[in-house]
């Protein structure tokens, strides 16, 4: 079964020194870890995002930063992983989890990127209020999946890989301090919204990224380069 981690942390939560000693720790988690990672990367600052609500009909465009978030995205795994414990086992073993957090959510069906597509490559999440992030195989899940299907075939030649994720009550959030691994279980705070999907697309430029994710049938789409540190 796929996992999907987002990595979490506040973008100062680090000294210079501290940043220094990242890629290293990076470095020794993926030699660790690598048979069980599918696809990852860092994301670019958040002042360099945008988020697009109000779905493709009418999208509003707000760039980045964030104000509201104390706390932003700044990177992603896909986890190959028996259960959920085996994937939380990856997970603190990542180094963001020593300073932000990583939520991790289960992926259904599964995310099979294809790394060929040609451009600079974007990691759309997707995000519902609570009572909108359907339980997949439901019928309302079902409806918006088919909405879904219109937008991969529109947009196919951009579309380097996407995933479903099942319903908040099955995420988890994990932060490591002191060498404590400290577990929390979705579903989070009431009326937040919360992430119910992902794409990663391919575009020429930031313009048609943009374009593009504005066509995904979703509340809000938090739209971030992928940084090309590795997509493994």
């Amino acid at each position: 079964m796929q996992y999907f981690a987002l990595l979490i942390s506040s973008e100062d939560a680090l000294t210079p020194d501290e940043r220094a000693a990242l890629m290293p720790a990076f470095e020794s988690f993926h030699a660790q870890a690598g048979s069980a990672i599918r696809a990852g990367d860092a994301l670019t600052p958040a002042a360099t995002g945008v988020r697009i609500s109000g779905g493709p009909d009418a999208p509003v465009v707000t760039d980045g930063p964030f104000a509201e978030s104390a706390e932003v995205a700044c990177g992603y795994y896909v986890f190959e992983a028996e259960n959920l414990d085996e994937a939380l086992a990856l997970t603190r073993g990542i180094p963001v989890a020593r300073y932000g957090a990583v939520e991790v959510w289960p992926v259904f069906h599964s995310f099979d990127p294809d790394w060929s597509r040609s451009g600079s490559n974007w990691l759309a999440l997707l995000l519902e209020p609570p009572a909108s992030a359907y339980v997949p195989g439901t019928p309302e899940w079902q409806q918006v999946a088919a909405q879904h299907g219109a937008f991969a075939t529109a947009a196919d030649e951009h579309i380097v890989g996407g995933a479903a994720l099942h319903e908040p009550a099955t995420a988890t959030t994990v932060r490591v301090r002191n060498d404590e691994v400290l577990i929390t279980d979705g579903p989070y705070v009431e009326g937040a919204e919360v992430a119910n999907g992902f794409y990663v697309l391919s575009a020429a430029d930031r313009d048609q990224a943009v374009k593009l994710a504005s066509q995904i049938p979703a509340t809000t789409v938090e739209l971030r380069q992928l940084a090309g540190v590795s997509h493994l």
